[in-house]
């Protein structure tokens, strides 16, 4: 208890002796206060913006799918067994289930058509992309989720050939404006089409033949009936462990080429969208990119350590005599260096908290702004203030406040207590 009291005093002492510093140095301790403040905040705002960046980057870019791969059809270039290079390599529906029947790792799969046509409500009139698709599974693979009162296409609409259609948003606005758009008559080049459901608003980065937002989905065997089409535009499947895409890339590549009899090594035999892929080398771009933000917020707060460090080096030559006459006395050279040490951490740390304290602020007023219809700002406006980001600026400015007070508190332990009594 005893031990606990005296360090209690000690540590008193110390902040009373860094309050004197305060009134003698104000106008400089408050200006390195200031600077580290400035540098806090800069780190914990970029690096912020930078996760809040990455975040809704991964949400935009699962706007075409989660894990999803898109497989096209190509053109062989290899001549095989027989067969002359320059064949073309057309995909079926029935390719679906052969692969899912044959490849492992992957959860749905469907094939997708595609073409253009216009579409008619009353007096407003779009030309538009037209999708039909194979299976209900599609929505999930490509998070096409209807409005609240609406539906997707399901499997009795593929087997009866039914004409209802499933509108983007921006599709239905720009025929219908905002009534409800569900159970109403639309017409796909003078065929009349019932509206089941409207696709909910998404942000979405890549993408084929514009954004879904402006598409209108049928059922397949609708579509077939509608454009005489006898092959697929593409097959999309879903992979469930994300480290697999590329082996199961290359199951189906085998699969179909044993079943259209083109090389192995053809590569434009297909032509394979792994979005799985895509996002991992988006992942090491953001990463890179708040290694940079940080590293330049790291680089502010070093150069506001200066500052801590030249005070400290003022400081040790102003307090000579004082430190002489401690070390006349059996003050121990460690209680030197601890006393110097502790007051360059006591600036770094006040001007930590109030630079973490102003950003934190100023993070909250800008997620608190009511959302925009500019998709900059859409993207921009949501820095994330994480716990990690603050641990991360905490340790940095530990590091420096250690650094900036080590040196001058060495200077000052080592001074001669003889000669620092005749110090003037």
């Amino acid at each position: 208890m005893k031990k606990i009291f005296d360090r209690l005093i000690k540590n008193l002492l110390l902040l009373k002796l860094f309050l004197r510093e305060l009134k003698k140095e104000r106008r400089k301790i408050i200006m390195t206060i200031v600077g580290i403040a400035w540098g806090t905040l800069t780190i914990v705002i970029l690096l912020s913006f930078g996760e809040g960046l990455a975040g809704k980057m991964k949400v935009i870019n699962k706007g075409i799918g989660v894990n999803i791969v898109m497989v096209y059809g190509g053109q062989s270039e290899i001549e095989f067994q027989g067969l002359p290079p320059g064949r073309d390599i057309s995909l079926r529906e029935e390719d679906c289930k052969l692969l899912k029947k044959t490849v492992p790792y992957m959860d749905r799969i469907a094939a997708e058509y595609d073409g253009y046509g216009t579409i008619r409500y009353k007096d407003k009139l779009c030309n538009r992309h037209i999708e039909g698709v194979t299976s209900p599974e599609y929505q999930f693979m490509r998070t096409q989720f209807p409005q609240m009162g609406g539906r997707f296409i399901n499997e009795k609409d593929i087997e009866e050939r039914r004409r209802v259609v499933f509108l983007g948003t921006n599709l239905k606005k720009d025929l219908m404006g905002d009534i409800n758009a569900v159970g109403e008559i639309v017409y796909i080049n003078n065929v009349p089409f019932k509206v089941i459901g409207v696709m909910k608003d998404e942000m979405q980065m890549s993408m084929y033949g514009g954004p879904d937002i402006n598409k209108a989905v049928i059922p397949s065997t609708t579509f077939k009936a509608l454009y005489s089409r006898q092959y697929v535009s593409r097959i999309i499947y879903q992979v469930n462990q994300i480290d697999k895409s590329e082996y199961v890339n290359q199951l189906v590549k085998r699969t179909l080429g044993r079943k259209y009899k083109f090389h192995p090594d053809d590569k434009s035999a297909l032509r394979f969208w792994d979005t799985v892929e895509n996002s991992k080398e988006m992942s090491k771009a953001f990463t890179g990119m708040n290694i940079f933000l940080g590293l330049v917020g790291a680089l502010t707060l070093v150069i506001a350590s200066v500052g801590v460090a030249n005070i400290m080096f003022v400081t040790v030559r102003k307090r000579t005599r004082e430190i002489g006459v401690k070390r006349a006395i059996g003050g121990k050279k460690s209680l030197i260096k601890f006393q110097f040490i502790m007051e360059a951490l006591l600036i770094d740390i006040i001007g930590g908290v109030i630079g973490a304290g102003v950003s934190y602020i100023i993070i909250s007023l800008i997620n608190s702004l009511p959302e925009t219809d500019n998709e900059v700002m859409q993207i921009l406006a949501h820095p994330n203030f994480s716990w990690s980001v603050a641990v991360i600026t905490g340790i940095i400015l530990g590091i420096v406040g250690l650094l900036a007070g080590y040196f001058p508190a060495r200077r000052a332990a080592a001074i001669d207590p003889i000669e620092a009594l005749h110090y003037e």
